[in-house]
């Protein structure tokens, strides 16, 4: 906890704090009807990828037609419907209470994370041992442990000035601290949205994201605590958003 501090440059806060300028800008522009819109789209394309980094099967189109008609895809479980479902549910949740994400507490966290787990996996703290293909690392065991470690990091968000910063570190945390039994990194990846919209900048769909250099650079933060591969997609991905998304 004590080496997550002064993560971004001063190039970089510069570059996040244009990128929220030219957010609240298109915004404010944008007809309401686009907006709604623009943000549908949005959601379908990052419960898609979110999901997809999980082992989902949908593709982009199915999972748009799940998402906006609610119609299932042949061929798949109905397990990865729900998977993407929740997705869906969880962002409009935070959505809705869009200021809770200012400053987090506990229940913000479980919540979230309860949404995106229903009908998949227990949503209470995590009480067994849980292993990780393809690293060697060992996340806590103990449920009192995971619980603390998940608090101080919810501390920590909250300390945090710059709110890219926030949201970053929320995005590889509660990853990296498995605190729940399935489910922790579409939590950290939806809670890292949920405070970069709260603050007023562009959330991040990971659409173009490659799904293999996402896992490497998760295993070697596991491995290493090296963040530079991870801080290099979360950065890439404003770059992307810039581009496509609320135009």
């Amino acid at each position: 906890f004590d080496k997550l501090d002064n993560l971004f440059t001063s190039v970089e806060v510069n570059k996040w704090t244009e990128a929220s300028k030219e957010y609240k800008k298109r915004v404010k522009n944008l007809d309401k009807t686009i907006y709604k819109r623009e943000l549908e789209r949005f959601i379908v394309e990052f419960s898609w990828k979110s999901a997809q980094i999980e082992g989902n099967t949908y593709d982009l189109l199915e999972t748009e037609t799940l998402l906006t008609q609610n119609i299932e895809a042949k061929g798949h479980s109905k397990e990865e419907a729900i998977m993407l479902i929740n997705h869906k549910k969880a962002f409009d949740t935070t959505l809705e209470n869009k200021k809770s994400y200012l400053k987090l507490n506990f229940s913000d966290v479980t919540q979230l994370h309860g949404a995106l787990a229903k009908g998949l996996s227990s949503s209470d703290i995590r009480k067994q041992e849980v292993r990780i293909a393809g690293t060697s690392y060992i996340p806590p065991v103990s449920s009192i442990d995971l619980e603390s470690y998940l608090r101080e990091t919810i501390k920590l968000i909250n300390k945090t000035s710059f709110p890219p910063q926030k949201a970053f570190i929320a995005s590889f945390m509660i990853a990296y601290i498995q605190p729940f039994t399935d489910g922790n990194k579409r939590t950290s990846r939806t809670l890292s949205n949920a405070i970069l919209l709260a603050h007023d900048y562009f959330p991040l769909s990971y659409r173009n994201v490659d799904v293999n250099e996402y896992k490497k650079a998760i295993i070697v933060f596991y491995e290493t605590n090296n963040l530079y591969h991870l801080k290099k997609i979360f950065s890439g991905q404003l770059d992307f958003a810039l581009i496509n998304y609320f135009k």
